[in-house]
């Protein structure tokens, strides 16, 4: 995190001139002697940093000098700016291949003595967000998506519903509000002017997106996280007022390893177990996740899905018979 503090003072000094040690403090989240610090360290690697007092005064580079910094455009900083930040979408992709091109630039203008820490970090970390058992779901419209709401231009765009819905396909005039990326999966937060309301599409879902000429304001009361986590609670909770299953378990104590699993509606003692009543939300959701429970729980209720586990394991019992 240091060596990304180190960079992020320079490009400061670099695009802003003059500032005051508190304010990049401030700016990059750490402490005012933390900021002495990385100059003090930045002075040392030869980087001439100069510190004038008074009201006006401030941290500058020394006139004239530069680490070619500049050479990253604003795109470029996007990008760095995103993967600090864990939202990256993946090496194959238009972003994955700008985001390099800057990062190549960036390990050229650093100043020598972070080189060896920055191959070093190369070499012993890898991120791999990809799942175990499936491939992360394609986004083919991200980068149009991105740039649109970068520049605050209107998109058309082509949406597939989910599997069921008796429409399938759905074209739209939005206005890109934000992105969000929720368990490696992109979420596009939008005005749809036809809903003429904020709604938030999958982007695996949009299968064609075209930036219209005409540009658009975010309004002022719009915030981001606020939307997306109430958008969320939203959702639960109308999911949990359409699909209520309720599911009766016997379990041992300890029974920690469940709680962030299933959603517990209630609990009650029987001696030395638990009864639990949790939500499985239909009997065919049941069904596909009740069989990993088997070890840890047994179901007392419904019926219907105490037979299914019989039924399971009678066949179980039948394929490894001798």
């Amino acid at each position: 995190m240091r060596l990304y503090r180190l960079v992020a003072i320079l490009l400061l000094l670099e695009s802003r001139g003059k500032l005051k040690a508190k304010e990049l403090a401030e700016a990059l989240e750490t402490s005012v002697r933390s900021i002495y610090r990385d100059v003090d360290t930045l002075a040392e690697a030869g980087v001439p940093i100069t510190s004038t007092p008074g009201p006006s005064g401030g941290l500058s580079l020394v006139g004239g000098y530069t680490v070619d910094l500049k050479s990253l455009h604003n795109d470029d900083v996007v990008h760095l700016y995103l993967t600090g930040l864990g939202i990256y979408s993946g090496a194959g992709t238009e972003s994955g291949h700008k985001l390099r091109s800057a990062l190549l630039k960036l390990e050229k203008t650093l100043p020598d003595e972070y080189k060896p820490d920055l191959l070093k970090a190369k070499s012993r970390f890898y991120f791999d967000d990809t799942p175990w058992w499936r491939e992360r779901p394609d986004a083919p419209c991200l980068e149009t998506i991105r740039v649109a709401l970068w520049k605050s231009h209107k998109l058309t765009i082509h949406y597939r519903k989910p599997a069921g819905e008796l429409s399938m396909l759905s074209i739209r005039n939005v206005r890109p509000y934000g992105l969000v990326v929720k368990q490696g999966e992109w979420y596009l937060a939008a005005y749809c002017e036809e809903a003429e309301e904020v709604r938030t599409f999958k982007c695996e879902r949009i299968s064609a997106a075209e930036p219209l000429e005409e540009k658009f304001e975010i309004p002022a009361d719009f915030a981001l996280e606020h939307y997306w986590k109430g958008s969320n609670k939203s959702f639960r909770r109308s999911r949990q007022e359409r699909e209520v299953y309720p599911v009766i378990l016997r379990v041992k104590e300890p029974y920690v390893n469940l709680r962030n699993k299933l959603e517990i509606l209630h609990t009650a003692w029987e001696q030395n177990a638990a009864l639990l009543t949790v939500n499985m939300y239909g009997y065919e959701a049941a069904c596909r996740d009740i069989l990993e429970l088997i070890g840890y729980a047994e179901v007392i209720s419904p019926k219907e899905l105490r037979d299914f586990i019989k039924g399971k394991l009678d066949e179980l019992r039948t394929l490894y018979a001798d």
